[in-house]
């Protein structure tokens, strides 16, 4: 039997932190969260062996940690953002949602939803406040991936208006605005008013907006509508319905952007019988979401509160 002595567990050089880090682990119960522990603090030294970083590194390092904490509060997750921009967030989503079940792909949640938005009748518009911009009219359908109408499904919707800002961003937006919650009819399907949507940079006054300077990264994100999808007996869907370029979606800070789910915004350049009461110009988008069965499961939302 191997039996190591006293004086051997003291660390005396490099090569000796990483396996005695992992040897005082060892008696950790809770099977998953050794597994995660171990991965990490293995890819953590292994990261830090090889870049190899100076004590001033590691000090700004800890500094900027640090500052993402400092920055989150009840109108803003700089956590959350710092995970999006680094692609994390993106990667989590696709291990997790791979979309080769039929069902509509997800995207990431971002670090603007409050959750408890107002609830909606079907053809309310979330436009709360004076809201400058092209209308838009915005019908769907909610479905299983046989085509199945799926009745009584709920659809948390939200989105920035048309000058890129969350309403929680921006004190002349009433509470809530461009925020609604919605659901289906006996056919599955629902819709609603609104603006559309802009793209919009990424708040930079805080640690996420150094990196991004610091890597000379542009910090916009396409114009999108956010959207959770919900139904008993079906997996919580979590995703954006996207409107710009081909440019701007390849651009996307967060690598949130997907093909399958641009949605195709029609504009009109004069009114229309089919969408009373919509001044035109406006636009519309009809989109069918398809869910998958499971059990549903809501994210705990990043911020709270309104800026203000």
């Amino acid at each position: 039997m191997n039996h190591i002595s006293i004086e051997q567990k003291l660390i005396s050089r490099e090569e000796d932190v990483t396996p005695t880090v992992l040897r005082a682990m060892q008696n950790t119960t809770d099977a998953r969260l050794k597994e995660l522990v171990t991965s990490l603090v293995t890819h953590l030294h292994a990261f830090v062996g090889e870049t190899r970083p100076t004590e001033a590194e590691f000090e700004y390092g800890l500094r900027w940690i640090a500052a993402l904490g400092h920055h989150t509060n009840d109108f803003n997750n700089e956590v959350v953002l710092a995970a999006d921009v680094l692609g994390i967030s993106t990667l989590i989503d696709l291990i997790n949602n791979d979309g080769m079940q039929g069902e509509t792909m997800s995207a990431l949640l971002g670090p603007f939803y409050r959750g408890a938005a107002p609830i909606c009748a079907s053809g309310d518009c979330i436009a709360r406040s004076d809201t400058p911009g092209a209308g838009l009219y915005f019908t769907g359908r909610v479905t299983g991936v046989n085509g199945q109408p799926i009745a009584d499904a709920s659809l948390d919707v939200w989105q920035a208006s048309p000058v890129g800002l969350y309403e929680n961003q921006d004190e002349t937006q009433d509470d809530f605005n461009l925020r609604g919650k919605f659901t289906t009819d006996a056919d599955g399907r629902f819709h609603f008013v609104s603006v559309k949507p802009a793209g919009y940079p990424v708040p930079t006054d805080g640690p996420v907006g150094d990196l991004l300077r610091a890597q000379n990264r542009e910090p916009m994100r396409p114009a999108h509508i956010h959207f959770i999808v919900s139904a008993p007996g079906h997996k919580t869907l979590i995703t954006q319905i996207f409107a710009d370029s081909l440019e701007a979606l390849v651009g996307d800070v967060v690598f949130g952007a997907k093909k399958q789910i641009v949605g195709n915004f029609v504009r009109y350049d004069e009114p229309h019988p089919d969408y009373p009461g919509v001044a035109a110009p406006f636009f519309t988008c009809d989109y069918e979401f398809k869910l998958v069965e499971g059990t549903p499961c809501f994210p705990v939302p990043p911020i709270s509160g309104k800026k203000g």
